[in-house]
């Protein structure tokens, strides 16, 4: 007996062949493999992408593309386990990724992208797509999206939401408890300070954090971070319906 999935990966050609006749919809999850602070494992990003991904599929008729598990984080690369690849790689990736997905039919690309140095690359990819008057691109800037997000849920104010803080935190409580190590979890202001922080200036990570951590980590916890996901997830879907007319899974005619 064969399990329902809305990954490409899990799907045989035959089912993916069935699925792709219903949606023109693709999610592709994008992240980095970085410190995340010493509690906070190294793919934090990519597992975020990955569970926001497969949530709005679950509630919308999408099918989620292989996954960009390592971005540019060589400005991180200090701290142990960090991986980085060079933007120009992962451009080309990337693009080939989408070529393929576009010769298969898909014409909305919706890009849940949990890495800041993977922005402007995909937003590079998705106006080169949308060239073609056929093609509808967005991408979601999860950490920094979350932040219109959070009234009431979180305490810390703009420092919530630094690098695994207490809303990075919390979100992995919430979606992988398993992988989180609240014993080592700190609470580390910024290091860095500039008399010119109007002017963009290009420094090590290590200049910011001694531990990978910017802010409050330990007042995280896992009903903040269902709260946000479930607000994110919640808004994510809003828009497919509203603004691309996406359809609910339970109602699929498309």
């Amino acid at each position: 007996m064969s399990v329902k999935t809305n990954f490409l990966k899990e799907m045989s050609w035959k089912t993916f062949k069935e699925r792709k006749e219903s949606t023109d919809l693709v999610i592709i999850p994008s992240g980095a493999f970085e410190v995340y602070g010493p509690h906070l494992p190294l793919g934090s990003d990519t597992l975020v992408s990955v569970k926001i991904a497969e949530l709005v599929a679950e509630r919308v008729n999408a099918i989620i593309s292989p996954t960009l598990e390592v971005g540019d984080s060589a400005m991180l690369d200090i701290f142990p386990g960090t991986i980085t690849i060079k933007p120009e790689s992962f451009k080309a990736y990337l693009i080939d990724i989408v070529i393929s997905l576009k010769k298969w039919g898909f014409k909305d690309f919706l890009f849940i992208n949990t890495h800041l140095g993977n922005v402007p690359i995909i937003g590079s990819v998705a106006h080169d797509l949308q060239r073609n008057a056929d093609i509808r691109c967005a991408q979601i800037d999860y950490w920094r999206f979350i932040k219109s997000l959070d009234k009431g849920i979180i305490e810390t104010g703009d420092l919530a939401h630094a690098h695994a803080s207490e809303a990075g935190t919390s979100v992995l409580l919430h979606l992988y408890p398993h992988l989180v190590d609240m014993e080592k979890a700190i609470n580390e202001p910024p290091k860095y300070s500039s008399q010119f922080s109007d002017f963009i200036q290009y420094t090590n990570y290590d200049e910011h954090t001694t531990s990978g951590t910017i802010g409050n980590a330990i007042v995280g916890t896992e009903e903040k971070g269902k709260a946000l996901v479930e607000r994110s997830v919640d808004r994510i879907v809003q828009f497919l319906q509203q603004n691309w007319e996406i359809r609910e899974k339970a109602s699929i005619g498309r």
